[in-house]
């Protein structure tokens, strides 16, 4: 803040969040600590580039006044992202009762023996605020979903592995299980040729008998049908 006899002035440097195509706002607060009509004018060294409002006006005593300096937009950005321009804020005490008509050049003329005092402000450019990270949805904040298997062996598509080592492991976790279910398929394969051919032997010999078909053909029958009731699972 900077201190003056007349006005306290805040902030001391104007500081543009700078983006390129874009207008962009500073704000400065006047405070006014006298019981003066306080008259006030805002210079710059680039009135092209500027626009303020008020660019003058009076401050009541022991009031505030906002002040609004918009930038224009701007095509290109400087090499070094410095900013040479300045303003010059003149205040000066006014007449009891005196309005923004009543500012004039004349009231700043520190020959007039008028009570003027001077504050110039830096102008700095500053990196935009980034926007927040946006939150995958389903997933709580701080912590990564893990990937998880269903009983049937297949990944689940809805969640994610936390890190490298558990996206292996678990990648060897889906390949063993394939693995073995493979495995346990071509042993039912070769059960079931076993078991057909069994019993064709068993079906021959029960046609040349006439005992009927015997007990371990009715058996070996219930086996293979559990057996390709696991199959068809």
């Amino acid at each position: 803040m900077t201190t003056g006899e007349l006005l306290n002035i805040e902030p001391q440097e104007l500081n543009f969040p700078f983006e390129l195509k874009k207008q962009i706002a500073c704000s400065m607060q006047l405070l006014n600590k006298t019981d003066h009509h306080v008259a006030f004018k805002v210079k710059t060294t680039n009135p092209k580039k500027y626009c303020v409002r008020p660019n003058s006006g009076i401050v009541l005593p022991r009031s505030t006044c906002n002040v609004t300096v918009t930038m224009q937009a701007q095509k290109e950005a400087p090499a070094d992202m410095q900013c040479r321009d300045k303003f010059l804020l003149q205040s000066a005490v006014a007449s009891p009762g005196a309005t923004p008509k009543d500012v004039t050049p004349e009231l700043f003329n520190k020959e007039s023996n008028n009570q003027v005092e001077e504050c110039k402000l830096k102008v700095n450019y500053v990196a935009p605020p980034r926007p927040p990270s946006p939150v995958r949805e389903g997933s709580e904040e701080g912590s990564s979903p893990r990937a998880s298997i269903s009983d049937n062996g297949i990944l689940n598509s809805n969640s994610a592995p936390r890190t490298v080592a558990e996206s292996q492991e678990q990648s060897s976790e889906v390949k063993a299980l394939i693995s073995k279910l493979t495995d346990d398929k071509d042993s039912a394969i070769q059960l079931s040729k076993k078991l057909r051919q069994e019993l064709e032997l068993l079906r021959r010999e029960g046609n040349k008998s006439s005992g009927g078909i015997p007990l371990i053909y009715v058996i070996l029958i219930g086996l293979l049908g559990l057996v390709l009731g696991y199959m068809l699972k």
